[in-house]
């Protein structure tokens, strides 16, 4: 046993020196106390780091087929009311959605951006009690009421009950409704009288759309478009004027679910903010007041196109929750003079997706890596500090010894 003890004490790599040997010093004293404090600041600084967590960033390719892609959005409009203002979205597939309604809301603001009325769009209730039946009279008791389409039924047995389904109606043919006074419906909803109603009002549309997962476009437009011989019209009422002030502020638009520290370009986007080179040569003026700022367009109609490219991106937090969502990068071009019979005034969105998709994934750095840093930090300021406290030693030995030879002689 003795023997094993005598080999184990020939690998000690830590040879002890007897204390009668030791030379404490005051240098030494200082480089030890120096040396304690970094490593304690040194410690703490790793271990706060430990404490949070780091995000892990990858590329891979997007291989998911199919599916959907959400698009939130809040947009205001100070000078187009919300009677005239609709959505519509298209595909590279060629699916169509003209006048979208399903999860969108819009706000009447007036010119000082204060809230008139929240609805979820419509026109009103019938205001008569005897509207016109599709046969020519009006409605009897007890009668079930069957409104005219006023030549657009595509069946025998089609009704139009409100105004809006007749435009629908006119739409599906390519028809451009002109003049609601001339329909039942609209005359006895009042549709004419709520658009004068809300003339110089503003409008805020803030909502959702579910679309394909493939490029294509969403827009913003006064009036309803309809689509005939692959050119895209507006129905734009006799009763409004040919310009239309489609300056507006992009409060959000996100595609997906939002994810931590990630930014949406476009949040709180005024867009007379990129005009500075096209103010110049177009006169423009701006109206603020304390809650809403308005740029006021003077030049008639104009197209606002955002072209922006959606990321595919996948966040998973220390807990292991996943949040499929998209980033977005964009660039914007402005029309400012506008073909009607060509090109919709309106403000375009059009995105495409990237093959290329970006994980980030949230983790704790590993505890022996931690232990690893301490292990770095204490043995890497020992050596140091040892390396320093024997280069003063020997520095404060060589002078006391040249003192001592001066003495001597």
């Amino acid at each position: 046993m003795d023997k094993v003890y005598n080999k184990l004490r020939n690998l000690d790599a830590y040879p002890k020196v007897n204390e009668d040997f030791y030379s404490r010093t005051l240098s030494g004293g200082v480089i030890t106390l120096v040396s304690s404090i970094v490593i304690t600041l040194l410690f703490l600084s790793e271990f706060r780091l430990y404490l949070h967590t780091v995000t892990d960033t990858k590329l891979v390719v997007d291989t998911s087929r199919g599916g959907t892609l959400r698009i939130n959005f809040d947009v205001t409009f100070p000078a187009i009311p919300c009677t005239l203002l609709s959505v519509d979205a298209m595909d590279i597939s060629g699916e169509r959605h003209m006048d979208i309604r399903h999860d969108i809301f819009k706000k009447r603001i007036d010119s000082h951006g204060n809230v008139i009325e929240t609805r979820q769009d419509g026109i009103g209730a019938p205001k008569i009690e005897r509207p016109l039946q599709r046969h020519g009279g009006r409605l009897e008791h007890n009668e079930t009421y069957c409104g005219s389409c006023f030549g657009a039924e595509t069946s025998d047995d089609e009704c139009c009950n409100s105004c809006e389904e007749v435009r629908e109606a006119y739409r599906k043919k390519g028809w451009g409704m002109t003049n609601p006074d001339l329909i039942d419906q609209c005359k006895r909803e009042g549709f004419v009288n709520k658009v004068k109603e809300e003339d110089g009002e503003g409008c805020n549309i803030h909502g959702s759309l579910e679309v394909n997962k493939v490029a294509g476009s969403f827009h913003f437009a006064p009036g309803k478009s309809f689509h005939q011989a692959n050119v895209f019209l507006l129905d734009l009422l006799a009763l409004q004027t040919e310009s239309y002030n489609i300056s507006h502020k992009i409060n959000k638009l996100s595609f997906g679910d939002s994810i931590p520290g990630i930014v949406n370009p476009l949040d709180g986007y005024f867009f007379f903010k990129l005009l500075s080179s096209f103010l110049i040569n177009h006169p423009c003026r701006i109206v603020t007041s304390e809650t809403f700022v308005q740029w006021v367009q003077e030049t008639p109609n104009g197209v606002y196109q955002y072209f922006t490219k959606v990321v595919p991106t996948i966040y998973t937090n220390v807990r292991g929750h996943t949040i499929q969502s998209n980033q977005f990068s964009v660039t914007e071009h402005y029309k400012d003079e506008v073909d009607r019979f060509r090109s919709l005034p309106g403000v375009f969105f059009f995105y495409d997706l990237s093959p290329i998709k970006v994980t980030f994934t949230e983790e704790h750095t590993p505890f022996l890596h931690f232990l690893t840093h301490i292990c770095a930090i204490v043995g890497g300021m020992f050596t140091v500090a040892g390396i320093v406290d024997s280069f003063v030693y020997h520095g404060q030995k060589a002078i006391r010894k040249k003192m001592e030879i001066g003495k001597l002689r």
